[in-house]
């Protein structure tokens, strides 16, 4: 039997940092499966929001992805951090 490694394996949890421009507060953590989720205004005074956490493969990923896109937030980065 095949043992798959965390690392590089998109069916592994991995932890992401995905921003989309707009405003969550973080009772919005529930909603998007207990990620933290960080509002913030950049330099230019821009708002954007951070959501910050594990997630579990590439469908649970997309899933999340696809209420982003619901909710009409515009994506500006997914970063898997190692």
């Amino acid at each position: 039997m095949e043992q798959r490694t965390q690392k590089h394996d998109p069916d592994c949890p991995a932890t992401y940092t995905i921003e989309v421009q707009g405003w969550l507060d973080k009772s919005w953590s529930d909603w998007f499966d207990d990620m933290d989720v960080v509002p913030e205004v950049t330099v230019e005074g821009t708002t954007i929001t951070k959501l910050i956490g594990t997630i579990v493969d590439q469908a649970a990923l997309l899933g999340l992805l696809r209420r982003l896109h619901n909710l009409h937030l515009r994506l500006l980065s997914v970063n898997r951090v190692e």
